[in-house]
């Protein structure tokens, strides 16, 4: 019984260490930084969003902010009310 505990147990610790990546400062590599938001993104933009993290990320032209969750913290893409992403060229 013991073996069979190992056996399992190994798989489960190498995912939970795995989980724990951090999150790039720059936004995931590739990005120009945080940025002042313009008024005219800041007024389409949800209201829910951090503003004051947000940054262009060069790989899609799109704002993006860090949200800091009771869990983790993730980049997710700003979005307006509607859910659309706000980009500053269009998306290919």
């Amino acid at each position: 019984m013991t073996r069979l505990t190992a056996l399992l147990a190994g798989p489960v610790i190498l995912l939970s260490v795995a989980a724990c990546e951090p999150v790039p400062a720059t936004g995931g590599g590739g990005g120009t930084g945080i940025v002042t938001v313009p008024d005219s993104v800041s007024s389409i933009a949800a209201t829910h969003q951090d503003l004051s993290s947000a940054r262009i990320r060069a790989q899609d032209g799109c704002y993006w902010y860090t949200h800091r969750g009771p869990v983790e913290t993730t980049e997710l893409p700003l979005r307006t009310a509607a859910g659309n992403p706000i980009c500053t060229r269009p998306t290919s």
